[in-house]
């Protein structure tokens, strides 16, 4: 106290000495000038008192006190004064150019701010000491009001799985995403509610902050600062107030949850511990985009998924009431359940809106107008469109906002091909028309996960696909129904119509879409769509013909699409559509000619995949911007005149996948017809499929244009047929040919997948690599070898082989190879290390013994996770180790997560009796009822996920110890015994 005394000494006699010594008259400038001096001792004096203040006030609230009322009026005063007085200070009083009259009236108010400061000075010391005040401590979790969730499945799972991460010390930051009335806000409220409710208290405080979005961080600072009980004074700087968040949560063992969270928060400028310093302090936050999770450096995301049918159905009833249960009532109230797609806003607002409405015709109207993706009641559009359009309206970047409203043309639930989307972005000059196949495709693919992430976008049903969850798309039809940005659509999708209306057609609408209906007439008029660039018509079986006059009315079009109509000819009004990018007639299974193309010479995409046609429309060599051509089925296309593909320049994508044309390698004069050779002319050529007559020799033709190709499937020979691959990537299949005398080390040394099949002359094609080939192949990831009569068993010596051919190899397919006993006989043939395999299949192999022998060049596969062994009737063991000598390790097959043998009936033993498998999760046997011992104990039992068997085969099987058999007979599944059927037919499936 003694300290405090001095300072308020000194500030009281210092302030007296000025105001009393040092106030003249207002008539002399010099005097007045004096005035201004003793004005600024004054004002620094104040500061001083301000500043010490302010100090005391903050340790006290770092100890858990709160500033006493008068102290924090006392600086927000001073804070108000103290900017009227740098405005008098800034007055610049030249020596003579002030009249009487404004020296006074300067003077004045100087004398008046010097008495002013000093009452703050006499009133502020009278604080010194005493700043604060205790107060209790905050409460450590306070309630938060909001629905239940016990009695939902989903919505419980999650929420303890999310209780499971607080008390992980591994974890700090928690992300719980979704789209928006998801149900997120619910989970962490009754995760906090839970807390509340918790015995063993893992946190000392519990705070709870609702960001949303446009929310500055000093309001988030001063919502930290109050649950704290932390004064937040009006003006003080972002930085200040950080260091004091800081200070006192340092103390703390917090859990901060932040709810709805639109863009990244710097957690340092907040003021926030990072959790990963502070131990066992953690963090929640809620967004509807996964992208503001990654940037907050979240250690697990948990994404809030819809609920399910029952779920759903509970929720409504819950909101609608009784009414429900009305016979009348209830098939509509199921329906509009289903429309509402599992998301809870949706159907709790839907199910209020509907509550204790007994009369049909409302519920019909209801469904009607949610069917039409039209809101059926206003709290619809409040409450449920328009905070799912805010995520609509966040999206930054250049045609984000188009790209997404496109996807709504598509119908419900409807998988949409990824590859398709993005020619249509292209044609439609949302992605840069400029780049390339391979760069349009990436950016677009880009674009497709931030629009997940955002999660207005989902994954389709099949891989490739991207699908809208239902209300989303209401959402974007609603957007774009009304869009007065160039982005309004007609969307009459999935509908069942069976006639277009022309009265819905004008020249405002941007995007048509009719698809997947059952139209079976156009209208036979010039309709008013002169703005419109998309027009959607496929998938309507019924639709035969395209009126001359329909498309006239369309004369903006970019993109057509006709896929899967059964339209015979297009009309020739198809040719005024001079900016048309993309024409699309896949599956047009009845179309027999097309006009002349000449004219539109800006298309880009020309797709006739599963057409009839027998050669190419008339002016197809004329297309000079043409990008893609997909050819894929047109098992009737038998011609291609010479130097059409070649006059192609642009052309980046040929697909002729189950074409009926097969290019010669090099063109034969007197037939005219396009070959292999023209291709290379193509210099914007990125991806190809094509089927070829025989195999290019490098000798006597220039393959290097291959190089250059990112994908490429060459199918080959009378019998090249299509297996689906996991490394399709450039894919080579041989089919139906001598290989005697062939050179494919070329091939090799650009393939990621080789496809033998039906072909002979392997043991001489194998020599050839041996001998003329230098170094491995190193791309080549898969191999499979089917239908050969051919033995790989040396003789004579052969040649030695220098090195691994194949390294890299990750897949090996052998089916129907009737002269082989050993896979060791292509390891000696090509000095396989099999270092990098991860899949073994043997299928119909009728005299192999072994699978491998293991010894000098193979002493394990480390690798190898999956083995398929089926229809071998001599096969006796898997691995047959009797070359292994001095060191060896554990086991073979470290990694091997999964072996199916079916139909191998002499199998007696897997490996050596000591040997186990420590990874094995599933297994199957069947139909190997020799097989006595299974490489696995009870220490490595624990992994073991299934083991199918015939009940018979499993209780004759012998064990280490009977505690072995018991851990694991949960894990098996009896299978019903049958017939063995190792001569069935093979069906080339892979997994």
């Amino acid at each position: 106290m003694e300290v405090v005394a001095s300072i308020v000494g000194g500030l009281v006699v210092e302030t007296g000495r000025l105001f009393f010594g040092c106030i003249h008259s207002t008539t002399n400038t010099i005097k007045v000038r004096s005035n201004l001096d003793a004005l600024e001792k004054g004002t620094r004096s104040l500061r001083t008192l301000q500043e010490e203040l302010i100090n005391q006030s903050e340790l006290a609230m770092r100890k858990g006190k709160v500033p006493d009322t008068p102290v924090t009026e006392w600086i927000k005063t001073v804070e108000e004064f103290l900017p009227k007085v740098h405005q008098i200070q800034a007055v610049n009083l030249p020596r003579h150019s002030l009249n009487c009259s404004k020296r006074n009236k300067i003077s004045k108010k100087v004398v008046e701010m010097l008495k002013e400061i000093e009452r703050l000075i006499l009133a502020g010391g009278s604080h010194l000491g005493k700043v604060a005040v205790s107060c209790s401590a905050p409460t450590v979790v306070e309630h938060i009001p909001g629905p239940p969730i016990r009695d939902q499945t989903m919505a419980s799972t999650m929420l303890a799985k999310t209780m499971t991460l607080l008390s992980d010390d591994g974890i700090g930051r928690i992300g719980v995403w979704g789209m928006g009335g998801i149900g997120k806000t619910t989970l962490v409220r009754n995760l906090n509610n839970e807390l509340k409710n918790t015995s063993m208290q893992p946190f000392s405080i519990v705070i709870w902050i609702t960001v949303s979005r446009n929310s500055d961080v000093s309001k988030v600072q001063r919502e930290i600062a109050a649950r704290l009980n932390l004064g937040a004074r009006m003006g003080e700087s972002l930085e200040r107030m950080a260091i004091q968040l800081h200070h006192r949560l340092e103390e703390e063992k917090f859990l901060l949850i932040l709810d709805d969270v639109w863009e990244k928060i710097d957690l340092d400028s907040l003021g926030i511990p990072q959790p990963e310093v502070q131990k066992g302090s953690k963090i929640i936050l809620t967004s509807r985009f996964l992208d503001v999770c990654r940037y907050m450096m979240t250690d697990v995301e948990l994404k809030v998924d819809c609920l399910g049918d029952e779920e759903a159905w509970q929720l409504f009833t819950r909101h609608a009431g009784n009414v429900v249960s009305l016979e009348h009532i209830r098939p509509f109230a199921e329906v509009i359940t289903r429309e509402c797609c599992g998301l809870p806003l949706a159907i709790i607002i839907v199910g209020a809106a509907m509550r204790g409405k007994t009369m049909v015709q409302l519920w019909e109207h209801a469904l009607y107008e949610l069917q039409r993706s039209v809101p059926c009641t206003g709290s619809v559009e409040d409450k449920v469109y328009k905070p799912l359009k805010w995520s609509y309206d966040s999206l930054e970047g250049k045609n984000k906002k188009p790209c997404f409203l496109y996807c709504a043309l598509f119908p419900e639930d409807f998988s949409i091909e990824i590859s398709e989307l993005v020619w249509c972005w292209r044609a439609e000059g949302l992605i840069d028309e400029q780049e390339n196949y391979e760069d349009s495709f990436n950016r677009g693919i880009s674009l497709i996960e931030n629009l997940k992430d955002s999660c207005l976008l989902e994954d389709g049903a099949r891989q490739g696909t991207v699908k809208m969850h239902d209300v989303v798309r209401d959402v974007a039809i609603w957007i774009s129904s009304s869009s007065e940005d160039g982005c309004k659509s007609l969307v009459r999708s999935g509908i069942s119509l069976s006639e277009i209306s022309a009265f819905e057609l004008s020249n405002s609408l941007k995007r048509v879409s009719f698809m997947k209906n059952k139209i079976i007439r156009l209208p036979d008029c010039v309709l008013q769509c002169s703005g419109a660039s998309t027009l959607l018509l496929q998938g309507n079986p019924p639709l035969d013909r395209i009126p001359e006059r329909f498309l006239q009315g369309f004369e903006a079009l970019r993109v057509l699409n006709m896929s899967g109509t059964r339209i015979q000819s297009l009309p020739l009004s198809l040719l005024q559509l001079g900016d048309l990018r993309a024409l699309i007639l896949r599956d047009c299974f009845f179309l027999e000619e097309l006009p002349s193309l000449e004219g539109l010479s800006r298309l880009e995409v020309l797709d006739l995949s599963a057409t009839p046609i027998g050669e190419l429309p008339g002016g197809t060599g004329n297309l000079s911007n043409l990008r893609q051509l997909n050819l894929c089925r047109t098992r009737l296309l038998k011609t291609i005149q010479a130097g059409i593909l070649s006059k192609l320049s642009c052309l980046e994508v040929l697909d002729m996948t189950l074409s009926g044309y097969q290019l010669r390698v090099k063109r034969v004069s007197e037939m005219e017809q396009a070959s292999f050779e023209e291709l290379g002319c193509l210099e914007r050529l990125l991806a190809l499929c094509i089927r070829l007559k025989r195999i290019p020799c490098p000798d006597s033709e220039d393959l290097s244009w291959i190089n250059r190709l990112k994908r490429f499937q060459l199918f080959i020979g009378p019998e090249a047929i299509s297996l689906k691959s996991r490394h399709d990537t450039r894919m080579v299949t041989i089919g139906g040919l001598d290989l005697s005398g062939e050179r494919i080390g070329w091939l090799l040394g650009n393939a990621s997948s080789l496809v033998l099949f039906t072909c002979w002359g392997l043991n001489e094609m194998l020599k050839d690599l041996v001998i003329n080939n230098v170094g491995s192949f190193a791309g080549l990831k898969s191999l499979t070898i089917a239908r050969s009569d051919s033995s790989f068993a040396k003789r004579g010596g052969g040649h030695a082989v220098r090195c691994d051919l194949l390294p890299n190899l990750e897949e090996l397919h052998l089916e129907q190879l009737t002269c082989i006993e050993s896979i060791s006989e292509l390891v000696e043939h090509l000095g396989l290390r099999f270092l990098r395999l991860k899949l073994m299949e043997v299928t119909r192999c009728k005299q192999m013994k072994d699978l491998l022998c293991c010894g000098f060049s193979i002493i394990t596969l480390p690798r190898l996770e999956v083995i398929k062994i089926s229809y071998c009737p001599e096969f006796e063991a898997l691995f047959n180790c009797h070359a292994m000598q001095g060191t060896t390790p554990d086991t073979v097959v470290p990694n091997l997560r999964k072996l199916k043998l079916e139909d191998v009936p002499k199998l007696r033993t897997l490996c050596r009796d000591q040997e186990t498998w420590p990874r094995l999760e599933q297994a199957e046997f069947i139909n190997c009822n020799r097989l006595r011992k299974l490489p696995l104990t009870e220490k490595n039992a624990d992994n073991i996920q299934e083991i199918r068997g015939e009940t018979e085969w499993w209780d004759a099987l012998m064990w280490d110890t009977d505690s072995t058999k018991s851990s694991l007979q949960p894990y098996f599944h009896p299978a019903e015994p049958r017939v063995s059927t190792c001569q069935t037919r093979s069906n080339f499936k892979r997994e």
